[in-house]
């Protein structure tokens, strides 16, 4: 009972952090709820509430119409939100995983790596899953949508997913040594990415100098190329898909290294007092 049985060959070690990451998931998806299709349907009406706050948004400030000519205007307000969402919910989820002070790093199978990955694919499932119900009924009971190239346009969410978890991880490598500051900076990027992901306007048509003033942001590309994917008639001119490809990695590797360093010097004492 009070033993962990260990595997004695690499690949039983595999299988078995396969199977923790997958029960871990199933756990981050319930999202507290002990019915997990509960958690499922918040998922989904979050997304349609972001997508009616943003419409009633434009709708305040005088665009009614899309501004790509002859598109449809609630695809163009979903190609920006749906993806700013998941970028910013998969920082959210990384960030918050269990680190190694966490409680739950006490149990042996436990480890730092298995938390990340569950939280992240939670993420991902959970997204993925309200943008495909979104588009599913928009496409039957409203109109029927045309996407130019569903390939690409599923490799922006999925570039947007993995950025997001890449930032999440560097933010939660720093966590333990400064845990408020780094609760604040988490929030402030979420909060910042409402305007600096560029989801609701068209870089092409912006100015240079507010081209310049985002263009550092991973997500403010990837919007726009996403943009590109999906409507035939914009072709992106001042955004690539290699900058936020290569800031993913950088971010990544200096969060895995950053968490390894962190596990060989945090101390439970760290969080006494605080």
């Amino acid at each position: 009972m009070f033993q962990t049985r260990r595997n004695v060959s690499t690949l039983g070690s595999f299988f078995s952090n396969l199977d923790l990451i997958y029960e871990v998931t199933v756990r981050s998806v319930r999202g507290g709820h002990r019915n997990a299709v509960v958690g499922l349907v918040l998922t989904i009406l979050q997304s349609l509430v972001l997508v009616a706050v943003f419409l009633v948004m434009f709708m305040v400030v005088g665009i009614r119409s899309c501004p790509i000519p002859g598109e449809d205007f609630l695809i163009y307000i979903m190609s920006g939100v749906m993806l700013f969402r998941t970028h910013v919910q998969s920082v959210k989820a990384t960030q918050g995983a269990n680190d190694a002070l966490a409680p739950m790093m006490l149990y042996a199978p436990m480890n730092p790596i298995v938390t990340i990955c569950a939280s992240a694919l939670a993420t991902l499932y959970q997204q993925l899953l309200a943008i495909l119900v979104v588009l599913t009924v928009y496409h039957c009971a409203v109109t029927p949508i045309y996407i130019d190239n569903p390939i690409g346009a599923m490799g922006m969410f999925l570039l947007a997913w993995f950025s997001g978890c890449c930032i999440g991880v560097l933010f939660l490598a720093i966590t333990p040594w400064f845990p408020r500051t780094m609760a604040i900076v988490g929030q402030l990027y979420r909060r910042m990415n409402m305007i600096a992901s560029g989801k609701m306007f068209l870089v092409n048509a912006l100015p240079s100098a507010m081209i310049a003033m985002f263009d550092w942001n991973p997500l403010f590309h990837i919007i726009d190329q996403n943009k590109g994917f999906v409507f035939l008639d914009y072709n992106p001119h001042f955004t690539t898909i290699s900058y936020p490809l290569q800031v993913s990695l950088v971010f990544l590797v200096l969060g895995m290294m950053g968490m390894f360093f962190t596990r060989q010097h945090v101390s439970a004492s760290w969080s006494m007092g605080k």
